[in-house]
């Protein structure tokens, strides 16, 4: 009989989740849910000086975004609690000692200033900076004195002197360590805290993790870690490495790309199902013919075996594009309420939307159509609709308002536009059209420079669309006010 599947997610609150740890969670879960098996959520917050708890719930409020939701941990408990790794101090001290008193670790009483003595003269030397186990024979008694007497001190575990740790990886292979490369590395601090390595084997061995699915930034760790579980005399889980996210550049991952926060992307605009589609794809793919997924569709055909070892790079184009193919299966409302917060920070609208603003801003929503791929787009590609003035791109007013026929053709559009009674597409396109042919112009003569007068830019939705949504008096006013700024 197979045993259950078990993962873990364990991200630090020291920061907001970035969308490597993201990635990471994700697959986490995926592999949970297709293979029937519990994702629990634990927060490693052993780091006292740099954890927070703006930063525990940011990571919390991301995870809940993003729909990954957990069968244990924050919120929800489980029989393998507590989840926060700060409430778990006794349960790391205990096996801490239980490794002392087994010979398979022993307490170092040097202190920070003699390590980094020896630190610099094994610098100087060109030699592996690591600990000289100088405290790793002390007699119990020598030890039970020195603690008597209230002498600051680690725990370090005694790593073999010689051999090798292997680990067979479900991504990489198989990987090899050389003994001789590991340090005694320290186990619980001076201030009763345990380090990572200890902390996420005595967690991962308590919880009944199965399967360890993380960065290979991590690969470093798994052999101080198989050693442990072996002192522990606790199966290891199996271990699965995942690459690194690199940039567009091939550099790692950073804030000079663009946005790498899940926070940030929710306020940019982006739908946390895009976001989902579009992080299960870096290294992972499915033999097929698309690359959108809906979320069932994912947890029906992920598996580790379609996992790539190669480093994936962050295509931003590429997620704008993804997350407009899911803004076109929004309905108009939803699309409606994702752009009101960006118009609302560019000091466009004020919430709460009246009725009559609403329906406005449901008018540009429609107008601008499949061009809105990312919520915070609106504010460029609309914006405006809703300001005072036209801001006008420079280079756009000087080619196309400067030139002599702008002037007359204004003025002649202006008396035809304000005779009508009814302003709409069907009325508003045999006065353009018809005083183009009567100037003896080609259409992009008259048509550009009205855009630019209309909106600034040389882009916008359809310009009939947009002058029946600006209503014939703004119309109006901004041919005028162009008329007599630029010709």
């Amino acid at each position: 009989m197979s045993t259950k599947v078990r993962v873990r997610f364990a991200p630090s609150p020291t920061g907001h989740l970035h969308v490597g740890g993201a990635r990471t969670a994700l697959f986490n879960w995926l592999f949970a849910r297709n293979k029937g098996g519990t994702f629990v959520l634990r927060i490693e917050d052993t780091d006292v000086e740099r954890s927070t708890e703006e930063s525990y719930r940011s990571v919390l409020e991301a995870m809940k975004w993003l729909g990954l939701d957990w069968d244990e941990g924050p919120a929800i408990g489980g029989d393998y609690g507590p989840y926060l790794q700060s409430e778990r101090k006794d349960l790391y001290r205990e096996w801490a000692e239980r490794l002392v008193s087994e010979g398979k670790a022993y307490v170092c009483f040097c202190t920070p200033e003699e390590l980094a003595r020896k630190r610099e003269e094994l610098k100087k030397q060109g030699k592996d900076i690591k600990y000289d186990r100088q405290c790793r024979d002390l007699s119990p008694e020598e030890v039970k004195r020195l603690r008597d007497e209230g002498k600051p001190h680690v725990m370090r575990f005694k790593t073999p002197l010689g051999g090798e740790t292997g680990v067979h990886d479900l991504v990489k292979g198989d990987v090899t360590f050389s003994n001789t490369t590991l340090d005694d590395f320290v186990i619980m601090k001076s201030d009763g805290f345990p380090t990572y390595n200890f902390a996420a084997v005595v967690d991962d061995a308590l919880m009944k993790i199965t399967h360890v699915i993380r960065g290979d930034d991590h690969l470093s760790n798994t052999p101080k870690q198989i050693v442990l579980y072996e002192a522990l005399g606790v199966p290891a889980p199996a271990f699965a490495h995942v690459p690194m996210i690199m940039g567009p550049d091939k550099g790692r991952l950073s804030k000079r790309h663009g946005a790498t926060s899940i926070g940030q992307f929710k306020q940019d605009g982006y739908l946390p199902e895009a976001l989902v589609n579009y992080l299960a794809l870096l290294s992972w793919a499915f033999d097929g013919a698309t690359d959108l997924f809906t979320v069932e569709d994912l947890k029906r055909k992920f598996s580790l075996e379609k996992v790539s070892s190669t480093p994936a790079v962050f295509d931003y184009p590429k997620l704008q594009w993804m997350n407009g193919e899911y803004m076109k299966q929004r309905s108009i409302g939803d699309r409606v309420d994702l752009v009101v917060p960006h118009l609302e920070r560019a000091g466009l609208v004020k919430s709460p939307l009246d009725d009559d603003t609403r329906s406005f801003v449901e008018k540009v929503v429609e107008v601008v159509g499949e061009r809105l791929k990312v919520g915070e787009q609106i504010v460029d590609l609309a914006g405006f609709f809703f300001k005072d003035e036209v801001e006008y791109d420079p280079a756009a007013a000087e080619k196309f308002l400067r030139p002599l026929h702008v002037g007359p053709a204004f003025k002649i559009l202006e008396e035809r536009l304000r005779a009508l009674e009814e302003f709409d597409e069907t009325t508003i396109d045999p006065v353009m059209r018809g005083l183009v042919s009567e100037m003896g112009l080609k259409a992009r003569d008259l048509f550009q420079p009205v855009r630019i007068a209309l909106t600034g830019s040389r882009k916008s939705p359809g310009l009939f669309e947009v002058m029946v949504i600006l209503g014939k008096d703004k119309t109006l006013e901004r041919l005028e006010i162009a008329r007599h700024k630029f010709t």
